[in-house]
């Protein structure tokens, strides 16, 4: 008998019909949420993304085993629960490792040289003379650049910084990073030391109760007030209310967002009105090739975790023990 599947957000067609080789498919918008938790209350797994799963949809749903997400980071998700009621949890750690760190960068390069902002001014007609002073931006080659958690995408920006742009590295992470200290030049520091060290401070890291608000108004006016902060990791990294205050007083020079407290951003926030931000709509990993491969890598979580195969990308791995 095949298992049943729920696919909550849309998946490529090949990656459908994968699922659909080993297993029931149900189809199901996942933002419609009395559809979807009805839906999983006889499933045997599900596959998507962004959406909120919560402890009282997975009670209602008594043969749940495994629930695969199509992102690296699971905060929509409460892990402790799951793995207490033995249902597995998978993500798509590798697969968009390049991509977000090219975002990563792009952030970096249109933060600097203020890209948006110029970009925008040429279109108005106002280049209407030699380019002064005042629409001079900051060099990024050779800067410092602090990386707040070495994993996969940290290092992959490390990378891209010293071999590209010979740029000091400088990080803070759980544990050392030997690989990127041998082959970048990294530096471990404490937090404190990179935020007064560093041009440019780049966050990495996933949402955690630790991580949770990390960089706040205290932070912020340790760096450098020509320093810019780069957030292209989870949205609530940053107290966001205290990023606005830094920026609109001068604290730091500017910010380059991919990611913010609330998604999508709100019309009215005051970031999208300042000319020292560059604001993207949650592109870290959004590019075709890299979208496809990390729905068929979620649906292959999937259906190893259903018939006890996967030995890889599992969030929970203390509810293998089901």
């Amino acid at each position: 008998m095949k298992s049943r599947i729920v696919v909550y957000k849309p998946v490529p067609e090949d990656v459908l019909a994968y699922l659909r080789e080993h297993a029931e498919v149900v189809e199901v918008d996942g933002d419609r949420h009395d559809a979807f938790a009805a839906a999983l209350k006889d499933a045997d797994g599900a596959i998507g993304s962004t959406v909120k799963v919560t402890p009282a949809m997975v009670e209602g749903a008594p043969r749940l085993k495994a629930l695969s997400t199509i992102s690296v980071g699971y905060d929509a998700f409460d892990v402790a629960d799951l793995t207490r009621r033995r249902i597995v949890l998978t993500h798509t750690p590798d697969v968009l490792t390049e991509s977000t760190a090219d975002t990563v960068f792009a952030l970096i390069l249109a933060t600097a040289r203020r890209v948006v902002d110029l970009a925008e001014w040429v279109k108005a007609g106002q280049w209407t003379h030699g380019v002064a002073p005042a629409q001079f931006g900051v060099d990024v080659y050779g800067k410092t650049l602090g990386i707040v958690g070495m994993g996969r995408i940290g290092g992959a920006v490390a990378r891209r910084a010293t071999l590209g742009f010979n740029m000091n590295v400088l990080y803070t992470n759980r544990s050392a990073n030997p690989e990127a200290e041998r082959q970048y030049g990294a530096r471990r520091v404490e937090l404190a030391v990179l935020l007064k060290e560093a041009d440019f401070v780049c966050l990495q890291v996933p949402l955690s109760d630790e991580t949770r608000h990390m960089i706040g108004a205290r932070q912020l006016a340790a760096m450098k007030k020509s320093a810019i902060l780069i957030n292209a990791a989870r949205g609530p990294v940053v107290d966001e209310a205290a990023l606005i205050d830094a920026l609109r007083a001068g604290t730091i020079l500017a910010a380059g967002l991919d990611v913010f407290e609330q998604e999508p951003v709100a019309a009215d926030s005051p970031l999208l009105s300042m000319r020292n931000v560059v604001a993207l709509p949650h592109i870290g990993s959004a590019t075709h090739e890299t979208r496809h491969a990390m729905a068929r890598c979620a649906a292959e979580n999937l259906v190893g975790a259903l018939n006890g195969t996967l030995t890889r990308n599992i969030v929970n791995r203390e509810a293998l023990a089901r």
